[in-house]
């Protein structure tokens, strides 16, 4: 049962103790297993509960603390995605996400995290959401990607390349468009002519190939 979970659990399980940060291949690993789908059958058999729970609003309390906040963040931004895969479901706590997010730049639980790649999942949670601020946000989050990837390793210098080129492709795709068009098909949103091109493209932030830089 979700009760009987806490947020070390969450954290353990999505940043492991495995040394990705001292090897650029393996820290490849860690970001491709997350954003392509490979952890999609270990979230929905261990933590579909969780997910449900925390979309109900019973996990609220994890946001007490900084480790706790980031738990609740990657279990309502990242969890959803695997559990409710090409469903509007998966898209439904981006707001939540985005709010938990924000307020934890506001209170300092973001300059807690000790960790870049924890850091990042702020970065994407408020990337992720749409809504009329999220140019605005988009630009807001050019420097906190800056400074976040500032403190890798020298090993990982590739991927701070390769996260602020991420940042600059998501602010393009949103001036441009004002939304991420590749989700319309899924939310059953009809498209411009210019997103339907996008669209077939089949290039999208979010959802590509990690690579490095």
């Amino acid at each position: 049962m979700a009760e009987g979970f806490q947020p070390d659990e969450v954290l353990e399980f999505w940043f492991p103790d495995n040394g990705h940060w001292t090897c650029a291949e393996r820290h490849r690993d860690f970001w491709t297993w997350r954003m392509q789908g490979g952890a999609d059958a270990d979230i929905c058999a261990r933590f579909a509960d969780l997910t449900l729970a925390a979309a109900r609003g019973l996990l609220d309390h994890w946001a007490e603390t900084p480790r706790g906040r980031l738990a609740l963040l990657i279990v309502l931004d990242q969890f959803p995605r695997s559990l409710w895969r090409d469903t509007p479901k998966a898209f439904s706590q981006d707001l939540k996400s985005a709010r938990l997010a924000l307020e934890g730049l506001e209170n300092g639980h973001y300059a807690a995290l000790e960790h870049g790649w924890e850091r990042q999942f702020y970065i994407i949670a408020i990337s992720h959401c749409e809504g009329p601020d999220h140019l605005a946000r988009m630009e807001m989050l050019k420097d906190l990607t800056k400074a976040s990837i500032a403190a890798l390793p020298p090993v990982l210098a590739d991927f701070a390349d390769t996260a602020m080129a991420q940042a600059d492709r998501v602010h393009a795709i949103i001036a441009r468009f004002g939304r991420h068009p590749h989700r319309n098909p899924i939310l059953g949103r009809i498209s411009t002519p210019e997103e339907e091109a996008y669209i077939a493209s089949g290039d999208f932030p979010h959802v590509g190939a990690v690579k490095q830089a």
